[in-house]
C-alpha cells in the first residue's frame, strides 16, 4: 500500500517560519575586530606623533600614468554602486526585507565608522601629495569609505547571486589598490578599512539574524529512505531543550519517532556554558560541542554507551545532512515524564531507588549524565516498541532488557551533553545533582536517606563539598534559584548529622568568583577615568610638596588609627589592650588591600574581639554599633558641611547646590535599595548579623558615659583626621594664592569616602581616587594640578603606607593568635 507523505504546510509567500538564532562567533568576531581597530589607532596616533614615515606608493606612481588610475577608479566605484543598487533592488522585489535590512545597516555602520576615522585622523595616514590634476574629494580618504561600506554589504547580503557577489568582491579590490596606487591612501589605511567592514558585517550579522525558511521535508523524507525508514507524516512541534527544530515523523509501521535539526548557527545557551567555561574549573565546566556535527556525534556517542551501561534512553537511529552545516539527528521518541511532572505522592521511595541504580548504571561504566534536572529524570511513561525490525536492517536489534522496562519505571534521558571516561569528580557532581533534584520534589530528609540506602554513608559525606551552585547543571540551578534557595544548606546539615565527620569545607569549583570580575571590570573603568584626569598634568609634582605640610597630613594620617583604636575599645564592653588594640587597625589596613571596604576592617575586629573572650553575638553587636555610630556622625556631618559650602555666596543663608545635589543622590540610592527586593533582601542579610543586637548595645552604652565618650570622640577624631590629613594633602601643593575651604574639603572627603565604601574593589580603589579628584576641582575650586598630587599623597599616607607595617602587625597577631 502506498501512502501520499503529509508535512506541515509551506509557510505563505513572502514570509518566514523560521528566524536563524544569532551566533555568537560574529559577536565575538566583532568584538574583536574592533579592540583591534582600537589598537590599530593608538599604533598609528603613536607613529604619526613620533614622525615615522607614511610613503608606501611613490614607486608605483614612477611607472604608471595618473590618467589610468583615474579612470579605473572611477570605473570600480560605479561598478560599485550599480552592483549594490541592483542587490538592494532585487531583494526589494522578492521580498526579503530582513535580509536586505542587515546589509544596509553594515553599509551604513561601516561608512559612519570610517568618516569618524577619517575625522579623526585627517591626512593621518596619506603616504604622499596626491596626484595633480586629480579632482578634490576623489578617493581622498584616509579609509576609503566606499570600500569598508561594499565589503560590508558583500559580507552581509541575502544569499543567492554568487557572481554578483564574486563582481563586488573584485571591485572592491580594484578600488582598494587604485587608491593605494594613485598615492591617496596607505597599504596600512587599506587594511584598517578591510577590518572595519569586517567588523561591521559581523556586529549586523549578529543584531539582524538571517530570516529563513522552515528545512524542507522532502528532504527529511529522503534522507529517512537512506536509512530503511519510511515516513507517512512529519510534523513541526517545537523546539528541544538546545534550541533545535523538533519534528514528530509518523512511519509506515506504525511507530513514532524524533527529528532534530541540528544547525551550527544554534546559540541557544551558548553564552552561559561560555561564561561556565571561564569561570568554573576544567572537570566542572560544560562541554561547548560548538557545532552540528560535533553535537550530532556526541549525541550518538552517548546515546549507544548508555544503551551499553543498560540505561533505557532513546537509541539514535540515523544522522543525516540536509544541507552543509545542517544534521540530521534521528531517534526513538522519547516516552519519559520527568519529575517535575510528577505529584509528590508518585514520587515512592521504589522510584527514588530505580533513579539511583539507573545512575549507578551509568557511574560505573565511567560515564557521567551530566545534566540531571527535572526534565530528564522521570519515569517511563509508556512502554518503548522495540526499533529492530528496519526495512534493511540497519537500525540493530533492541537492547536485551531495557525495551522490556516496566511501565512506571524509573528512566534518564538527555545525556547528549554527558561524557565517557569521566574522571570521579564529574560522577560525584552528578550524585550531588541528584540528591538536590530529589531534596526539591521530596524534601532533604527523604533525599538525604535515599543516598545512603544507595550509596553508603561514606559516599554520600564524600558529596558534601560539591553541594553549591557552580557544580549544579544550568537547568537545576535556575530550578533551585525559583524554589528555595536555602536547599543546599538544609541538605549540607542533613549530610553532617549522618555523617559527623564529612569535610565541611566547600570545593573550589570556580576558577574565579563573579565578585572579582566585577571588580577587575570596575577597578578598570575607574583606572581609564583616573587616565583621562593625569593628562596633561605633571606627576613629578608629587615630589615638590612642601615638607611641613607632608609631615602634617602624615601626623594626622596616624591620628586616624589611634582614632580608631579608641573607637574599638569604647563600644566592645571587655577591656582591651590599647597596644594591640593599635595593631590590630594597622592589620586592618593590610586586609583591606584584597576585601572590598570595609569589609577587611569589620572582619579583622571580629575575629579580634571574639578572641578577646567577648561572645560571639556580643561581638559582632560591639562591630555594628561602631558602625553604626560612624554613620550617624558620617552623615549630619556631609550634609552641614555641604550647606556651609555655599554660604559665601548664597544670600539668606539658603542651601547650596553641593546640598541639593547630595541630599538627591542619596535619596535615589536609598530608594533604590528599598525599592529593589532583592537589593533589599541582600542588604538586609549582610547587615542583619551585626545590627541585630545593637539597640541592647546601644542602651547597654547609655550606663557607661565613659566608654560612650571614648567611643563617639573616635568616631568624631577619626573623621576630622582624615578632613585635615586630606586637607593638608591639598595645602602641600597649593600656591600662596589658592585659598582651599576646609568645609569644602570635608564635603569632598566625606562623598568620597562614602563612594569608596560603595565601591566593590579592595578598600574602594580607583573609586575613591577618582571621587577626591573630581570633588576638589568641582566642589572647592582645586586645579586638577593641584588636586591630582594632593590626592596621590592622601592616599599614600592613609592606605599604602599602613600596609607594610600592617603585615608586620598581622603576622604578630596571627602568631600570638590574636586574630
Amino acid at each position: 500500500m502506498t501512502t501520499t507523505p503529509t508535512d506541515t504546510p509551506p509557510p505563505a509567500p513572502g514570509r518566514t517560519a523560521a528566524r536563524a538564532p544569532r551566533s555568537p562567533v560574529d559577536l565575538l568576531a566583532g568584538i574583536a575586530g574592533l579592540f583591534l581597530a582600537f589598537v590599530v589607532l593608538l599604533l598609528v596616533g603613536d607613529a604619526i606623533a613620533d614622525g615615522a614615515p607614511t610613503d608606501d606608493a611613490t614607486q608605483l606612481r614612477a611607472v604608471i600614468p595618473s590618467w589610468l588610475l583615474f579612470a579605473v577608479a572611477v570605473s570600480a566605484n560605479l561598478t560599485l554602486i550599480v552592483l549594490m543598487v541592483f542587490v538592494v533592488l532585487r531583494t526589494l522585489f522578492v521580498r526579503e526585507l530582513r535580509d536586505l535590512l542587515r546589509a544596509i545597516v553594515a553599509a551604513v555602520s561601516a561608512y559612519a565608522m570610517t568618516s569618524y576615522v577619517n575625522a579623526q585622523l585627517e591626512y593621518a595616514t596619506y603616504s604622499a601629495d596626491p596626484l595633480p590634476g586629480l579632482p578634490d574629494g576623489v578617493l581622498t580618504a584616509a579609509t576609503l569609505g566606499y570600500v569598508a561600506a561594499g565589503i560590508a554589504f558583500t559580507r552581509t547580503m541575502p544569499t543567492g547571486q554568487p557572481r554578483v557577489r564574486s563582481l563586488l568582491w573584485g571591485t572592491n579590490a580594484v578600488v582598494a589598490v587604485t587608491a593605494v596606487m594613485a598615492g591617496v591612501t596607505s597599504i596600512l589605511a587599506v587594511l584598517f578599512t578591510i577590518l572595519v567592514g569586517l567588523t561591521c558585517a559581523a556586529l549586523a550579522r549578529y543584531a539582524i539574524s538571517t530570516s529563513v525558511p522552515p528545512p524542507a521535508t522532502g528532504r527529511m523524507h529522503a534522507e529517512l529512505h537512506r536509512f530503511g525508514l519510511t515516513a507517512d507524516r512529519i510534523t513541526l512541534v517545537g523546539t528541544n531543550q538546545e534550541g533545535d527544530p523538533l519534528y514528530l515523523a509518523d512511519l509506515a509501521d506504525g511507530r513514532q519517532i524524533e527529528l532534530s535539526v541540528l544547525d551550527s548557527e544554534n546559540s541557544r545557551a551558548f553564552w552561559q556554558r561560555l561564561l561556565d567555561l571561564l569561570l568554573l574549573r576544567g572537570p566542572v565546566a560544560p562541554r561547548m560541542l560548538y557545532g552540528a556535527r560535533r553535537r550530532a556525534e556526541h549525541a550518538a556517542l552517548m546515546s549507544s554507551v548508555a544503551r551499553d551501561a543498560g540505561v533505557d534512553v532513546p537509541r539514535v537511529l540515523a544522522l543525516g545532512e540536509l544541507t552543509p552545516g545542517t544534521v540530521l539527528l534521528v531517534r526513538e521518541r522519547s516516552e519519559v515524564r520527568g519529575l517535575a511532572t510528577l505529584d509528590p505522592a508518585e514520587i515512592t521511595d521504589t522510584l527514588i531507588d530505580g533513579l539511583w541504580h539507573q545512575l549507578g548504571l551509568l557511574h560505573r561504566r565511567r560515564v557521567a549524565h551530566g545534566d540531571l534536572n527535572g526534565s530528564t529524570v522521570g519515569v517511563l511513561a509508556r512502554v518503548r516498541t522495540p526499533a529492530n525490525s528496519t526495512a534493511n536492517g540497519t537500525a540493530g536489534s533492541a537492547d536485551s532488557g531495557t525495551d522490556d522496562a516496566a511501565l512506571g519505571a524509573a528512566a534518564l534521558t538527555g545525556v547528549d551533553r554527558g561524557a565517557v571516561a569521566a574522571p570521579q569528580l564529574r560522577t560525584l557532581l552528578d550524585t550531588a545533582a541528584m540528591i538536590t533534584l530529589l531534596a526539591l520534589r521530596v524534601g532533604p530528609d527523604r533525599a538525604v536517606a535515599s543516598a545512603v540506602r544507595a550509596l553508603g554513608v561514606p559516599a554520600t559525606a564524600a558529596v558534601l563539598p560539591l553541594l553549591q551552585p557552580p557544580g549544579l547543571p544550568h537547568g537545576l540551578r535556575a530550578e533551585l534559584r525559583r524554589s528555595d534557595r536555602k536547599l543546599l544548606g538544609e541538605l549540607r546539615r542533613q549530610i553532617a548529622a549522618v555523617a559527623p565527620e564529612a569535610p565541611a569545607e566547600p570545593a573550589r569549583l570556580e576558577r574565579m568568583r563573579p565578585r572579582t570580575i566585577v571588580s577587575v571590570v570596575v577597578a578598570t573603568l575607574v583606572g581609564l577615568v583616573l587616565v583621562y584626569q593625569l593628562s596633561g598634568v605633571e606627576l613629578s609634582a608629587v615630589r615638590h610638596a612642601d615638607p611641613g605640610w607632608a609631615m602634617a597630613a602624615l601626623v594626622m594620617a596616624t591620628t586616624c588609627m589611634f582614632a580608631a583604636a579608641m573607637v574599638l575599645i569604647g563600644f566592645v564592653p571587655a577591656p582591651l589592650a590599647w597596644w594591640r588594640t593599635l595593631l590590630v587597625q594597622y592589620a586592618a589596613s593590610f586586609v583591606r588591600i584584597a576585601a572590598p571596604a570595609g569589609l577587611g576592617s569589620i572582619a579583622i575586629n571580629s575575629r579580634f574581639v571574639i578572641k578577646s573572650g567577648v561572645p560571639t553575638s556580643l561581638a559582632l553587636s560591639a562591630v555594628g554599633l561602631t558602625q553604626l555610630v560612624g554613620f550617624l556622625i558620617h552623615v549630619p556631618l556631609l550634609l552641614v558641611c555641604a550647606y556651609l559650602t555655599g554660604t559665601s555666596y548664597w544670600t539668606g543663608f539658603t542651601p547650596s547646590p553641593t546640598l541639593a545635589v547630595i541630599v538627591i543622590a542619596g535619596t535615589a540610592c536609598v530608594a533604590a535599595v528599598l525599592l529593589h527586593p532583592k537589593m533589599r533582601r541582600a542588604v538586609t542579610s549582610r547587615l542583619r548579623p551585626y545590627l541585630s543586637g545593637v539597640l541592647p548595645r546601644l542602651l547597654d552604652m547609655l550606663q557607661r558615659p565613659v566608654s560612650l565618650l571614648l567611643g563617639v570622640g573616635g568616631t568624631l577624631l577619626l573623621t576630622v583626621a582624615f578632613v585635615l590629613c586630606l586637607h593638608f594633602s591639598v595645602l602641600a601643593f597649593a600656591g600662596p594664592g589658592l585659598h582651599v575651604s576646609l568645609v569644602a574639603v570635608a564635603v569632598v572627603f566625606l562623598a568620597g569616602n562614602a563612594v569608596g565604601s560603595a565601591a566593590p574593589t579592595p578598600g574602594g580603589l580607583g573609586a575613591v581616587e577618582a571621587a577626591l579628584i573630581g570633588g576638589l576641582t568641582a566642589v572647592a575650586g582645586v586645579p586638577a594640578a593641584v588636586a591630582l598630587p594632593a590626592v596621590l599623597l592622601f592616599r599614600l599616607l592613609t592606605f599604602w603606607f599602613p600596609v607594610l607595617p600592617g603585615w608586620a602587625a598581622f603576622s604578630y597577631l596571627q602568631r600570638r593568635e590574636a586574630i
